[in-house]
């Protein structure tokens, strides 16, 4: 197998140069470097090279990337590379290297740096803009609703009110009651070491009316609620209908947004109430496991919790439907142009309430054991 070979064939003119390749330029042979293959490359006063072949020249992808390297040298030091002498096959895996940008990899890669200190400055800071801007938007369109100027629809009003309340019944049925026997099933493990087991009903019943009905129905509805209204006004950006609704001078705040934020700020404390009744009789059925009869765990029940604790939930649950409603309609809003951003935007939706749920209710729960509530 003949070894790679070169030849000058013109050589007279210091700014062209002229070279007929020969031989094997493959894997099998070690090809030369290009630089030291071509000292006039260096010499500064060459402006053109012009490769050519010979019939007994042979190729494969190893010469594609030595050429690549010729490539990037002749055009960092403005030297024209002519390839219409190699064979067209060659000529077009040429095209293709170089049509591909160069990627840079990083070698060393620090947990943290200023540039990622920037980022998450800005993407703070942006976030903090959008979430004033469109708590401004609500304030005003809930003080146009009170003006008796809002575009607020009575129909839209109830329509959502049957999505967010008799619509979700069933699921919250089903783990409220859920949720009434784990709290009865977690008390029994340690009231039992005292013989206590009656006392169950007053960890359901203060549990459930205080805490795990208003977090859990609040749950929910982050889940099946805002990622409703998310992917609904989500749909509505991309089919260009917010756009028209602009158009046309009416309010999206007061027409999309208030609608469906007072239909889920009335079913959610309904929701809640619906969800303590139903953990409790969840506990009951524990209850009833350990031969405690009805009367027995409902007479203690009775005594558990006071009127104060049943507010104390509902005003949870009217924060976490304005906490709910708040995030799923700001994401749906703010949905890019694609099927790909309706997706997006009710990952954020669902994602953004549950961590304000969970700081909202953090936050309550300190403020209530300051008052002493």
């Amino acid at each position: 197998m003949a070894s790679p070979d070169f030849k000058i064939a013109h050589n007279v003119n210091p700014e062209y140069m002229s070279a007929i390749l020969s031989g094997s330029w493959d894997r099998y042979q070690p090809l030369p470097d290009a630089v030291q293959l071509f000292p006039e490359l260096a010499s500064g006063d060459l402006q053109t090279l012009d490769l050519l072949t010979d019939a007994s020249f042979q190729w494969d992808s190893l010469f594609c990337a030595w050429l690549l390297k010729l490539q990037r040298h002749c055009d960092s030091n403005n030297i024209k590379l002519m390839l219409s002498g190699l064979p067209e096959d060659a000529q077009n895996l040429h095209r293709l290297a170089i049509a591909v940008p160069v990627r840079n990899f990083s070698t060393k890669k620090t947990f943290f740096s200023l540039q990622s200190l920037q980022s998450l400055t800005k993407g703070g800071g942006q976030w903090l803009e959008n979430f004033v801007l469109f708590l401004g938007d609500i304030t005003l369109g809930i003080i146009r609703m009170f003006r008796l100027r809002s575009d607020v629809r009575p129909g839209d009003f109830f329509q959502f009110l049957h999505q967010t309340g008799p619509a979700a019944l069933p699921i919250v049925t089903l783990l409220s009651f859920l949720v009434g026997m784990i709290l009865a099933y977690l008390g029994t493990v340690q009231l039992r070491q005292f013989g206590a087991e009656v006392y169950v009903a007053d960890l359901v019943g203060i549990g459930m009316v205080r805490e795990m009905g208003a977090l859990m129905t609040a749950i929910i509805m982050a889940g099946r609620t805002g990622a409703a209204y998310a992917a609904q006004l989500g749909t509505m950006q991309v089919n260009e209908e917010v756009d028209a609704l602009t158009t046309l001078g009416i309010k999206t705040v007061d027409y999309l947004v208030l609608p469906r934020m007072l239909a889920l700020i009335v079913a959610m404390p309904l929701l809640t109430l619906y969800s303590d009744v139903l953990g409790m009789l969840g506990g009951s059925a524990v209850a009833l496991s350990m031969d405690i009869t009805f009367t027995q765990y409902f007479h203690q029940l009775s005594g558990s919790f006071a009127m104060a604790d049943v507010m104390t939930g509902l005003f949870k649950s009217l924060v976490f439907a304005i906490l709910i409603s708040f995030a799923g309609c700001q994401a749906g809003l703010a949905c890019g142009r694609s099927s790909a951003a309706v997706g997006k935007a009710t990952t954020t939706a669902v994602v953004t309430a549950i961590v304000y749920l969970v700081v909202a209710d953090a936050g309550l729960n300190i403020l209530y054991f300051q008052l002493g509530i």
